[in-house]
């Protein structure tokens, strides 16, 4: 039997990193406050998340200022956006197994 399971990425393996990219797939631009309270994790734990996506080029960071504030806000790249969405496609072939 073909391993069913070869086409899931194992980034989005943790809920934390699936559901920052589950935020930005339907948002253009979302900021650091906003992912930690919809997500509800804390400062270092999300972090740690944004920095793993960040390396595998799977989303982009914006530095700027709002008035003297700093603000930090996340996208999904193209090629994040490519591979969320093929996890996805293998997450529901697996799921038509069961059928």
């Amino acid at each position: 039997m073909k391993n069913i399971i070869v086409n899931l990425n194992k980034i989005f393996d943790h809920r934390v990193r699936l559901g920052i990219m589950s935020i930005l797939m339907v948002n253009d631009w979302v900021d650091f406050k906003t992912l930690k309270e919809m997500l509800e994790v804390t400062d270092g734990r999300l972090a740690s998340h944004i920095k793993a996506l960040e390396s595998a080029d799977f989303i982009e960071v914006r530095k700027q200022f709002i008035g003297r504030k700093p603000n930090t806000s996340y996208s999904a790249t193209v090629a994040g956006r490519k591979a969320f969405n093929d996890h996805l496609d293998a997450l529901e072939q697996l799921l038509k197994l069961r059928e």
